[in-house]
C-alpha cells in the first residue's frame, strides 16, 4: 500500500507558516513589542516575507533547506548599501532561530493531519 504524503507536506508547510506568522506576531506584540515596532526597518519586512514565500514553495522543508532559504535571501539584502551589515545579521539570527518551534509546530500539524484518514 503506497501511503500518499500530500497531506503531511501540506499540513507540514501550514504549521511552518503559522508558526512563522506566531513568532512575528510575538516580535511585534509580544512583551517587548511596542520597543520592537520602533526598530523595525521594512526592508527587514520584506526579507521577512520573503522568506515565508519560500518557505510556503518549499517542497521539503527541514533545517538544512530552512537555513538555506535564509541565508539567499539575506545574500540579497546584504548587497544593499543602506542595510546595516550588523542589523542583518542579527535578522538572520533571529529568523534562525525559529526553527526549533517551527520543527516543533511542523511535528504537531503532521500528527493532526495523520490522524485523519
Amino acid at each position: 500500500m503506497k501511503k500518499n504524503n500530500h497531506a503531511g507536506v501540506w499540513g507540514a508547510g501550514i504549521a511552518a507558516v503559522a508558526a512563522a506568522t506566531a513568532a512575528g506576531a510575538y516580535f511585534l506584540y509580544g512583551k517587548d513589542g511596542a520597543k520592537n515596532r520602533k526598530k523595525i526597518k521594512s526592508w527587514s519586512l520584506k526579507a521577512k516575507a520573503e522568506i515565508l514565500e519560500k518557505i510556503e514553495r518549499a517542497k521539503e522543508l527541514n533545517e538544512d533547506a530552512y537555513n538555506q532559504i535564509v541565508d539567499t535571501v539575506s545574500k540579497k539584502y546584504a548587497a544593499v548599501k543602506a542595510i546595516d551589515p550588523t542589523e542583518l545579521d542579527l535578522l538572520v539570527k533571529e529568523v534562525k532561530g525559529h526553527w526549533r518551534r517551527i520543527a516543533r509546530d511542523m511535528k504537531q500539524g503532521e500528527k493532526r493531519v495523520s490522524s485523519k484518514k
